[in-house]
């Protein structure tokens, strides 16, 4: 078991496949990115090997994530050796969080390899404004990889980030589709990470203040449903779905953090809000033997902190942390 200084057992990872991404995000990226050169990627099957030592430790769930997972290529290799670990009990979950673009090649594949279910980020219902908030994305393309992946058996969270004066009038028409539709939905407050175009006190909206208003609609019950992952679940009365809340902002929702996130050249953050970090990609190529890979990764969880430290810096205009999200794995 790997369990932090503060007794938290840590039994998830989320690991970044890569940082590149088809859409460019207004909150997440700047429109002209420079990625990371491919040698600084660890393979595929570094990446397995990777996980096969979490595994040991006692991780019992993992989450693919990037940038967008699905365009690495040969993902769906590291996808099916991942499932095998599911159907020999080494694992629990297999998820995968993906913008959805690629959903419509991949959604029967992701559900042979054992995955049941995915996280969609999907900020808007409206067109124009998909197209407006993502820059390159489709949004033809992205309803129907989700529709692929429903008709593939996939179990579907919505995740809508939730933008000040960008998208706040659509929660309410959200809330009526993922109900009519079966989804659960999470709702995000936007994260302090990497500079952007954008200004992040303009796009800033507490979930506290969404939630008082959806309450004058919805009945919203308190339920104890968890997925591993920080958002605080409700159930809404009127459509029988469950909506999340993902508050680093408003909330801090630390005390009960299981997970550490690999980058996917190697870097394990111990804390999605901290610049502590373990650089497991040299020591994962110097020796064939993963004994120094295990010590590593326990001296990491040995710093893990109690919380981090988000916060919207409204005298400087300046991110929290200079890396994108797209780097850390969203």
């Amino acid at each position: 078991m790997l369990v932090d200084p503060f007794g938290r057992e840590v039994s998830y990872i989320r690991i970044s496949v890569t940082d590149r991404c088809d859409f460019r995000c207004v909150y997440c990226m700047a429109e002209n990115m420079t990625f990371l050169p491919k040698r600084d990627l660890l393979t595929l099957e570094e990446l397995l090997r990777l996980a096969d030592a979490f595994i040991t430790l006692g991780v019992r769930k993992i989450r693919l994530t990037g940038g967008e997972p699905l365009v690495r290529r040969n993902v769906m290799w590291l996808v099916g050796e991942l499932g095998r670990r599911l159907g020999q009990g080494k694992l629990e979950e297999l998820t995968i969080t993906t913008n959805g673009s690629q959903l419509t090649r991949f959604a029967v594949d992701l559900a042979a390899a054992g995955v049941r279910r995915i996280n969609v980020s999907l900020d808007t219902l409206v067109r124009e404004r998909f197209e407006a908030i993502t820059r390159w994305g489709k949004f033809d393309k992205v309803m129907a990889g989700i529709e692929a992946a429903k008709a593939a058996g996939l179990a579907i969270k919505i995740n809508m980030v939730a933008l000040k004066g960008v998208n706040e009038d659509e929660f309410d028409r959200m809330i009526a589709w993922c109900g009519a539709e079966g989804f659960d939905l999470t709702l995000i407050e936007t994260m302090p990470l990497g500079e952007v175009e954008g200004d992040r006190v303009d796009q800033y909206l507490p979930l506290s203040e969404v939630r008082a208003r959806l309450e004058q609609r919805w009945t919203l019950t308190e339920i104890p449903y968890r997925t591993g992952g920080p958002a605080r679940y409700v159930r809404i009365e009127e459509t029988g779905g469950r909506l999340g809340f993902i508050t680093p902002l408003t909330h801090n929702f630390c005390e009960s953090c299981n997970r550490v996130r690999i980058t996917c050249t190697g870097t394990m953050f111990m804390c999605l809000g901290q610049e502590d970090r373990i650089e497991l990609r040299e020591v994962l190529r110097a020796s064939e033997s993963d004994t120094p890979l295990i010590r590593a990764i326990r001296e990491g969880v040995a710093r893990k902190p109690k919380g981090h430290d988000f916060v919207i810096d409204r005298r400087h205009n300046r991110p929290a942390l200079g890396r994108h999200m797209s780097v850390t794995g969203g």
